[in-house]
C-alpha cells in the first residue's frame, strides 16, 4: 500500500513522496522551536498547566468532586481564571453594547465576530468545543454568527515542537531516535486538542501520523467545567462536558478508530486508516498515514455520494457514527477513495432515535406534517406537552414550499436554515446527539455543492431510507409503513410506487447504483420488484401486495358481473336498470389493481389522486368510473402483452425465489375465497 497522508484539521498538503527530517538529539525544552509562534492559548492561559503528575492522573475520569478538591488547594489559580474569563467576555460584551448604542452593530459585526473567535482560542479548548457545538445548534445562536464560529476548525496556532517531542518521549518511554527514523520538523496540522506530525517508524519503516495532545488542555478543561457547572443555564445549553474529557484520552479515540474501521472499512471506496495500538497512549496516538487532499478541495461528486451512503450506513444500520465530519476530516486519497480521519468525537444513535429519524424523513417527503410533529417529540426536539396543532402549523410553514419541489430537489441546508429560524423563534430544543447528526449531513451537502450547485443530500439519501423502511424487521417501522400506505382504510398506491422506485436506486449495500426511473426499462423494474417481494426482507410488502391484488381481483370480478348484467339488461325489454354489485370500496380497489398492474409492467398509468379515487373530486362520477374500470384490461392490449412478456423473467430468478413464487397463487386464491365468502354472508344476513 502506498504511503498515505493524514491530518486531523489540516493546514498543509504534503507531496506524494514527502521529505522528512530527523533530529537525533532533541534540545532541552526551554523555549518554542525557532521561528514558530507561541500559540495564544499557552500565552494567555499557560498558568493553568501547573498540575502535579498525581493531580493530572486524577483528572482522567470526569468527577466534579475530584476536580473541586484539586482547585480548593489552588484558590489563586481559580480566582485568576474567573477574572480572566469575566474580564475577557465582559470587555467584548461591553463593546457590543456600545456598538448598539451608537447604531453601528451591522458595520462592526465582522470585526466583533473575529474578536470573539480570538477570545475563544485564547481561553482554550473547552470554549472552542462549546463554540463548535453551538455552531451546529441553530436553536442556540443567531444564524449570522454561525459562519465565523465555523472558522475555529482550522485557525489554531500550533504549540512548540520541542514540547511535542518531549511529550512523545515521556508517553512512550523511548527516545525519538529509537521510535522513528524520520519525523517532520513542524506539525502538519493543529487543532484545539492536539497537533499531528509525519514520521516513519524505525522498526517497520511504515509512514505514520503522530498525534500529540496540546499541553495543559486537561487542566484547563477540567477547571472550566468546574466553573461552568455553576452556570446552570450555560451547562444545559452546552451539553455534556465529559465528552471533552473522553476526547482527550487518545486510547479512547484509538478504540473508536478500530471500531469504525471494523464496521465501515469494508464499504466500497471507503478507507479507514489503521491504528498502531503499540505506540498509542493517553496523550499520543500513532496511526496509518493517509495521503491525499481534503474532499472539499477536489470536485468529486462520486466520493461525496460515497460519504452520504457511508453516513447513512452509520446512522441507520449500526448507530455508531462519525460526529465530527468537518471538511478537514474527510479526504480523497490519491487512489480515489474517501478517507475518514480523527475519531475523537463519535456518536451513538440509539435504535428508537434511528427509527424516529427514518419516520421523520418519510413524513417530511410525504408532507404529513401532523405525523412529523409527533416525530419531533420522539426525537426529543419537542416536549410531549407541546401543542401539536401549533407545531404542525409551524412545520407546514417551514417545509411546505421546500417539499413541494419533490424529494430530489429538497436542500438539506435550506431545511436546516428554515428550521433553525423557527427553532430560535419558538425556543425549541435540539438534543446534542441530533445536532451532530444534522451537522454531519449538512457538511456533506456543503462539500457536494462546491462540485454541483444542484446537489441535494436528502434526494441522494432518500433511496436508502425507502429501502430501509421497506425491508426492516422493526415493528415500529412496519407500523409506520402501514400508516403511510393506508388512509381511512384505503390503499395509497402512489406512495408504495414512490418507495419501490426509490429503493431500486439503493438495491445494493456495498455499491452506489443510481437508477433513474426514466432510464429503467420495464423488464428490469418488474424483475427487481418481483425479486424483492419474494425475499424474506420483502415479506411485509409482499403481504400488502397480495392483499391488494386479492381486493382488486375481487373487484374486477364484480365489475365484470356488473358489465354482463348491464349488457343483458339492455337487450331484454322492460327489465329496467340493472343493480350494481359494486360498492364505493370496490371501485377504489379496482383502480388500485389497475395501478398495480401498470407498476409491475413498468408502464405509466393514468394516475388519479387519492381524492379522485374516493369520489371527492366529482361525487356524481362514481357510476361511470366503475364502468370505465371494468373494461380497463380489455382496452389495454399493450398492458396485457407487456405483463405476459414479463413472465419470461421467471426462469431467470434463483430457484428459491421461483419456489416462493409458486406459493403465491394458492395464497391469493385463499384470500379471494375468504373475501367472497364474507361478502356473501354479509349480504344474506345483513
Amino acid at each position: 500500500m502506498a504511503p498515505l497522508l493524514l491530518t486531523s484539521s489540516p493546514i498543509h498538503s504534503f507531496p506524494a513522496t514527502p521529505k522528512l527530517s530527523f533530529r537525533s538529539k532533541p534540545r532541552p525544552i526551554i523555549r518554542a522551536a525557532a521561528g514558530l509562534e507561541v500559540d495564544s492559548f499557552t500565552k494567555k492561559s499557560g498558568y493553568l498547566f501547573q498540575l502535579s503528575a498525581f493531580e493530572a492522573e486524577s483528572l482522567l475520569d470526569y468527577s466534579p468532586s475530584r476536580i473541586a478538591a484539586i482547585y480548593r488547594r489552588k484558590p489563586l489559580i481559580l480566582l485568576r481564571r474567573l477574572i480572566q474569563i469575566s474580564t475577557t467576555f465582559g470587555k467584548w460584551f461591553g463593546i457590543r453594547y456600545i456598538d448598539n448604542l451608537m447604531e453601528r452593530s451591522d458595520q462592526m459585526f465582522k470585526v466583533r465576530a473575529a474578536e470573539l473567535r480570538k477570545i475563544l482560542v485564547e481561553l482554550g479548548p473547552a470554549y472552542i468545543k462549546i463554540a463548535q457545538a453551538v455552531s451546529s445548534r441553530p436553536d442556540l445562536i443567531q444564524p449570522s454568527y454561525l459562519d465565523e464560529l465555523s472558522l475555529l476548525q482550522d485557525r489554531i496556532t500550533p504549540f512548540s515542537t520541542e514540547v511535542a517531542l518531549d511529550t512523545i518521549e515521556k508517553e512512550l518511554g523511548l527516545q525519538i531516535d529509537e521510535l522513528f527514523s524520520e519525523i517532520s520538523p513542524e506539525p502538519v496540522a493543529a487543532a484545539s486538542l492536539g497537533q499531528v506530525y509525519q514520521a516513519r517508524l524505525r522498526r517497520s519503516g511504515q509512514v505514520v501520523a503522530v498525534k500529540v495532545q496540546r499541553p495543559g488542555v486537561q487542566a484547563a478543561i477540567s477547571l472550566d467545567i468546574l466553573i461552568l457547572r455553576f452556570l446552570a443555564g450555560v451547562v444545559k445549553k452546552a451539553g455534556k462536558f465529559n465528552t471533552d474529557l473522553q476526547e482527550m484520552d487518545y486510547r479512547k479515540e484509538a478504540d473508536n478508530g478500530l471500531k469504525f474501521r471494523r464496521l465501515y472499512g469494508g464499504i466500497k471506496d471507503v478507507f479507514v486508516p489503521n491504528i498502531n495500538m503499540e505506540h498509542t497512549t493517553r496523550r499520543v496516538l500513532v496511526m496509518e498515514w493517509v495521503e491525499g487532499q481534503k474532499l472539499s478541495e477536489v470536485k468529486d461528486l462520486y466520493l461525496v455520494e460515497v460519504g452520504v451512503y457511508c453516513s447513512f450506513n452509520q446512522l441507520l444500520e449500526n448507530g455508531f457514527y462519525h460526529a465530527d465530519p468537518h471538511p478537514g476530516n474527510l479526504f480523497r486519497t490519491y487512489d480515489g477513495k474517501l478517507a475518514y480521519i480523527d475519531f475523537g468525537m463519535m456518536g451513538e444513535f440509539k435504535q428508537e432515535f434511528r427509527e424516529g429519524f427514518i419516520e421523520a424523513c418519510l413524513h417530511l417527503v410525504n408532507r404529513d406534517f401532523d405525523a412529523l410533529s409527533k416525530d419531533f417529540v420522539t426525537l426529543g426536539l419537542l416536549p410531549p406537552t407541546a401543542e401539536k396543532e401549533a407545531v404542525t402549523k409551524a412545520l407546514t410553514g417551514v417545509f411546505q414550499d421546500a417539499v413541494a419541489k419533490g424529494v430530489q430537489n429538497i436542500s438539506f441546508g435550506d431545511l436546516l436554515g428554515n428550521l433553525g429560524t423557527t427553532m430560535y423563534k419558538f425556543k425549541f430544543q435540539i438534543p446534542s446527539y441530533f445536532s451532530l447528526v444534522i451537522r454531519s449531513l449538512a457538511v456533506l451537502e456543503g462539500i457536494a455543492i462546491s462540485s454541483d450547485p444542484n446537489y441535494k443530500v436528502l434526494g441522494s439519501t432518500y433511496p436508502w431510507i425507502a429501502k430501509k423502511v421497506l425491508t426492516d424487521s422493526s415493528p415500529q417501522l412496519k407500523s409506520s409503513l402501514q400508516a403511510l400506505l393506508y388512509k381511512d382504510g384505503a390503499f395509497r398506491i402512489d406512495r408504495l410506487e414512490s418507495l419501490l422506485t426509490e429503493s431500486l436506486r439503493a438495491r445494493t449495500e456495498k455499491a452506489l447504483v443510481k437508477i433513474q426511473r426514466e432510464e429503467a426499462n420495464s423488464r428490469m423494474v418488474f424483475k427487481e420488484i418481483l425479486s424483492f417481494t419474494l425475499t424474506e426482507k420483502g415479506s411485509f410488502v409482499r403481504e400488502i401486495l397480495i392483499e391488494e391484488f386479492a381486493k382488486g381481483l375481487d373487484a374486477l370480478g364484480l365489475a365484470t358481473l356488473d358489465s354482463l348484467t348491464s349488457a343483458a339488461t339492455t337487450r331484454i325489454p322492460f327489465t329496467g336498470s340493472s343493480v350494481s354489485f359494486m360498492s364505493k370500496e370496490d371501485m377504489i380497489n379496482l383502480r388500485t389493481f389497475h395501478r398495480l398492474m401498470f407498476l409491475l409492467a413498468g408502464l405509466e398509468s393514468n394516475k388519479k389522486s387519492f381524492e379522485e379515487v374516493n369520489g371527492v373530486g366529482n361525487p356524481n362520477n362514481n357510476q361511470s368510473a366503475y364502468l370505465e374500470e371494468s373494461s380497463l384490461l380489455s382496452y389495454q392490449p399493450a398492458l396485457v402483452s407487456e405483463i405476459l412478456a414479463m413472465l419470461s423473467i421467471i426462469p431467470e430468478l434463483p430457484p428459491e425465489l421461483q419456489q416462493q413464487l409458486l406459493r403465491l397463487p394458492a395464497d391469493l386464491a385463499r384470500r379471494l375465497i375468504s373475501r367472497a365468502s364474507a361478502r356473501t354472508i354479509q349480504r344474506i344476513f345483513l
